[in-house]
């Protein structure tokens, strides 16, 4: 792949919102994350989606910066997938302090799953069909406009 900071940024708006979104609203009825309720354990995962976004933004500035001291100007695909525990550790400390957004309690369990379940297919899906569906996609820098 040749890697872009706007291919980087693109790719990560569009998994986040396409493939975490459609996964989270496929489990989270399953999802005992922020208490009895569905529409509860919604709000939360979607608070979550929008903190991956807009959080991330500024993750994949750091990411940038440091890919370019490597020689391929890449990292390798598990470094992408382990990326998602540092992610998670800060969004789960974002909800935790509950400043400007109001979500029900959560507690770490149900949460790990949560959001390593979506990192995951988030992971699998740019790793796996995007690569074959969108070939381009690899040698435009991951961009998808």
């Amino acid at each position: 792949m040749t890697p872009t900071l706007l291919g980087r940024l693109q790719t990560r708006w569009v998994m986040v919102w396409t493939v975490g979104l459609a996964w989270l609203l496929l489990v989270g009825p399953w999802l005992p994350l922020a208490g009895p309720t569905t529409s509860a354990v919604y709000f939360t995962g979607i608070t979550t989606l929008v903190l991956v976004s807009v959080i991330g933004t500024g993750w994949e500035l750091i990411y940038h910066a440091i890919q370019q001291y490597r020689w391929d100007k890449d990292w390798p695909t598990l470094l992408g997938l382990l990326v998602g525990l540092t992610e998670g550790a800060v969004i789960y400390r974002l909800l935790s302090l509950d400043i400007p957004w109001d979500v029900d309690p959560i507690t770490p369990a149900p949460f790990a799953w949560q959001f390593g379940s979506v990192w995951l297919a988030i992971w699998a899906v740019t790793n796996g069909p995007i690569r074959i569906l969108f070939p381009r996609w690899r040698f435009a820098g991951g961009r998808f406009w």
